[in-house]
C-alpha cells in the first residue's frame, strides 16, 4: 500500500497486522495515558494478539474483525474484497480502515482512482486528530486539482452522515453492550473465577475471565481511549550520531 501503510505498521508484515488490535506494535510511543493509570500496555497487547484469533471476541469487535479481513484481502491483492471489508469496519468507527479506503481510492486499487472521494475518506479518518492521518489528509489536499476539491467537499457530508464518529461509535458500543450482557458473572462485570476458552493463533487455550473481559476491551469509553492513545502518538524514530571526524583533505590541484 505504499509509504502510508508501511509507516503505520512499522515493519510488521501485513498478515501480522491481523493479530494486532490497533497498531499497538506500530506506534512505539504506546498508550501513555493508560500507563499513567497503571495499565500494562504490553500485557494488553499480548492478550489481544491471542484474542484476535478468537471468533467470539471478533464477533463482539466487528471493527477489528473486518479490518483484519481487509488486510488479508489486500495482501492477496483482492482489492474489491478488501474495500468491502474496510467499509464494514469503517461503519464501526475504525479510523485505520477509513484511511485504507482513502489510500485505495487515491491509487485506484480495485477501480478507477477517485482522489476527491479519497480526500473525503482521509478527512474522516483524521476526525480524531491522529497525526498520521492528518498528515496524509494535508498531502492529499495539496495534490488535488480544483475540480477534485469540489468533489471532495461534495463527498464529505454523506460520508460523515454514515461513517462519522457521531453515528459509527454508537454502532460498536451497542455490539459491545450486547456482548457484555452475555458475560457469565456479576452484573457489575466482576467475573470472579470465570475461565474462558479462547481459540487463538496457537489453538485452544484457557484464559482467565478478568483478562478476557479486560475493561479496556469492553467498556466503550476505555476502548476509545485505548485506541486514541495508540494512534495519537506518532511513531518515534531513533537517530544514531557517530563520532565527529575531520572532513577528508581535498586533492591537490592539477598542474
Amino acid at each position: 500500500m505504499g509509504n502510508a501503510w508501511s509507516g503505520w505498521t512499522a515493519g510488521v508484515g501485513l498478515r501480522g497486522v491481523r493479530w494486532l488490535v490497533c497498531a499497538a506494535a506500530a506506534c512505539a510511543a504506546g498508550c501513555e495515558s493508560l500507563a499513567a493509570e497503571g495499565v500494562d500496555r504490553q500485557r494488553i497487547d499480548a492478550d489481544v494478539v491471542e484474542l484476535l484469533g478468537d471468533p467470539g471476541f471478533l464477533d463482539a469487535h466487528p471493527d477489528l474483525r473486518w479490518r483484519g479481513r481487509g488486510v488479508e484481502a489486500l495482501e492477496d491483492r483482492r482489492h474489491r474484497a478488501a474495500m468491502t471489508y474496510f467499509r464494514r469496519a469503517a461503519r464501526y468507527a475504525d479510523k485505520p480502515s477509513q484511511a485504507m479506503i482513502a489510500e485505495m481510492l487515491w491509487k485506484g486499487e480495485g477501480g478507477e482512482p477517485d482522489r476527491g472521494t479519497a480526500y473525503a475518506w482521509m478527512d474522516l479518518a483524521a476526525e480524531r486528530g491522529y497525526p498520521a492521518f492528518l498528515a496524509m489528509r494535508e498531502r492529499y489536499w495539496n495534490g488535488l486539482a480544483a475540480a477534485e476539491r469540489v468533489r471532495a467537499l461534495e463527498a464529505g457530508g454523506p460520508l460523515y452522515d454514515e461513517f462519522g464518529d457521531d453515528v459509527a461509535k454508537s454502532r460498536l458500543e451497542r455490539v459491545l453492550d450486547r456482548a457484555r450482557r452475555n458475560v457469565t458473572g456479576s452484573r457489575l462485570g466482576i467475573t470472579g473465577t470465570l475461565k474462558v476458552q479462547v481459540y487463538g493463533p496457537g489453538g485452544w487455550t484457557t484464559m482467565d475471565g478478568s483478562v478476557y473481559f479486560r475493561p479496556q476491551l469492553w467498556n466503550p469509553d476505555l476502548y476509545w481511549e485505548w485506541q486514541d492513545s495508540v494512534w495519537r502518538a506518532p511513531p518515534r524514530g531513533r537517530v544514531s550520531v557517530g563520532p565527529i571526524s575531520a572532513p577528508p583533505a581535498e586533492p591537490p590541484p592539477h598542474p
